[in-house]
């Protein structure tokens, strides 16, 4: 199955980068093809994705003037969906270890239930988003996605893990979202009688397009796919680490329809299901969208 799409990008950036080299003496400038391991985060204790691309000197020698990327998303299929500034939310990981006393399940009162504290916790993180920041002015996201306790079912363990995500549109929210976390972790936990250990590790930062780049090649998507299929996207709390190379250089991300006609995009799998499906109609346009933006960048872009 597609998953997340990577298997598209590859074939559409293949198709583009073995266009683009049989047109190369007709280009007014170098293009480089970004093929990127483990944009959903290396494994640990590894280095990988985007970070490790720009420290291994991929956006030098030739300096990167801009970079261009697309994924697939289930819009309908040949659509192409833009937004110039924040387009996709930040992504970083969180783990919580909290620390009680074991005891025998018949006998709560002789420990500190970590279980129970860690259930505390999962609800108090949602009053966040819901009571604690500003919604209006910036989405944002806090998801507990794994809960580990205990080995025996009558058993009140020592401590709980909680692991989860936090996803944001401005790195002011970000970064005050991450401080609510531990004070809200911590300050459940000691109300209990145990303790938490907090820990936010941030992965990629808020995916901000060039609105002046972004604007101006928009005119290349309308071009390519029709100026009917060509609409804002709006925000999402999904992430990609293309947000690093942005932070370096001007850049434009967009997403490409991959929904079949008929098909409800509304109603269509989501990203990582296992339902997820692209239409290979789409990988046309998108090599298209991506060869065009490129070429249209380096005959006129840099002197704008």
């Amino acid at each position: 199955m597609h998953a997340c799409g990577h298997d598209a990008h590859v074939a559409i950036l293949m198709s583009v980068a073995e266009l683009l080299a049989g047109m190369r003496e007709q280009l007014p400038g170098t293009v480089k093809f970004i093929f990127q391991p483990a944009e959903e985060s290396p494994p640990p204790g590894e280095e990988g994705g985007a970070a490790l691309m720009i420290k291994e000197g991929v956006l030098e020698n030739p300096k990167v003037d801009a970079v261009f990327g697309l994924h697939v998303f289930p819009y309908e299929v040949g659509t192409m969906h833009y937004r110039p500034g924040p387009i996709m939310a930040s992504s970083d990981r969180f783990e919580i270890v909290v620390h009680g006393r074991q005891t025998h399940g018949a006998l709560p009162w002789n420990g500190v239930d970590p279980v129970v504290v860690a259930s505390q916790i999962v609800l108090g993180l949602q009053t966040i988003t819901s009571r604690q920041v500003d919604l209006v002015e910036s989405p944002a996201v806090v998801t507990v996605g794994r809960m580990s306790a205990g080995v025996r079912y009558n058993i009140i363990p020592d401590s709980t893990v909680l692991e989860g995500t936090i996803r944001t549109l401005s790195e002011a929210m970000r970064s005050t979202i991450h401080e609510r976390v531990k004070r809200t972790a911590e300050s459940i936990a000691a109300s209990a009688g145990a303790t938490a250990t907090v820990g936010v590790f941030p992965y990629t930062p808020v995916t901000v397009n060039d609105p002046a780049l972004t604007e101006r090649m928009a005119a290349t998507l309308k071009r390519v796919a029709g100026a009917d299929k060509v609409q804002i996207a709006k925000q999402t709390t999904a992430a990609e680490d293309f947000a690093l190379y942005e932070q370096k250089v001007p850049g434009m991300f967009f997403f490409l329809g991959i929904t079949p006609k008929g098909t409800d995009p509304s109603k269509a799998a989501p990203n990582h299901s296992p339902r997820f499906f692209v239409d290979e109609a789409a990988l046309v346009p998108g090599i298209r969208a991506l060869a065009s933006l490129a070429v249209d960048y380096l005959a006129t872009g840099r002197t704008q």
